[in-house]
């Protein structure tokens, strides 16, 4: 869901939820971190909404997070999204989203919980893994991760053609 369309009342998350699949024809929607996030993905469940819960580096949130970094370093806050991993299955979600997390982490997360864990940018050992397509084509922000290989720069280059694959 878009930024603050779930950090209001339960009634304002469920009417933006209703507008995002009746108008939008979202089929599921993803909430990004925790806390009181969890109560809105369990309102959200139970109102029969599909959600994909959203840990580590969470975009919408980057500046309280001190910047696109990797998340989960220390054992104190590696302990805290092992937890709010389990609060997010025990929530509801049907999977998780894992981002720029150290691989440790992550393969302790996927082994831990029932649900699929979807890496980007947090090691080999999750269900599957994202590659964000502005980033593979080198197209938006600037901002590219360290894990990210780029097989365009569509950015300064918009007007050449580009063989993205060899």
């Amino acid at each position: 869901m878009p930024f603050m369309t779930y950090h209001g009342s339960v009634d304002e998350t469920i009417a933006g939820a209703r507008k995002l699949m009746q108008d939008g024809g979202a089929s599921a929607l993803k909430l990004e971190g925790g806390g009181k996030t969890f109560t809105m993905i369990e309102n959200l469940v139970a109102a029969g909404v599909p959600v994909m819960a959203h840990l580590g580096l969470t975009p919408q949130s980057a500046g309280v997070l001190g910047g696109y970094k990797v998340q989960g370093k220390d054992k104190e806050t590696a302990l805290r999204l092992l937890e709010d991993a389990r609060q997010a299955e025990a929530s509801g979600a049907f999977g998780l989203v894992l981002e720029c997390v150290p691989a440790a982490i992550s393969r302790e997360i996927t082994e831990q919980l029932t649900i699929p864990v979807i890496g980007i940018g947090a090691g080999s050992d999750t269900d599957g893994q994202v590659l964000v397509y502005h980033d593979v084509l080198g197209y938006g922000s600037g901002r590219v991760a360290k894990f990210v290989k780029t097989y365009a720069d569509l950015r300064h280059d918009s007007d050449k053609p580009h063989t993205i694959y060899s």
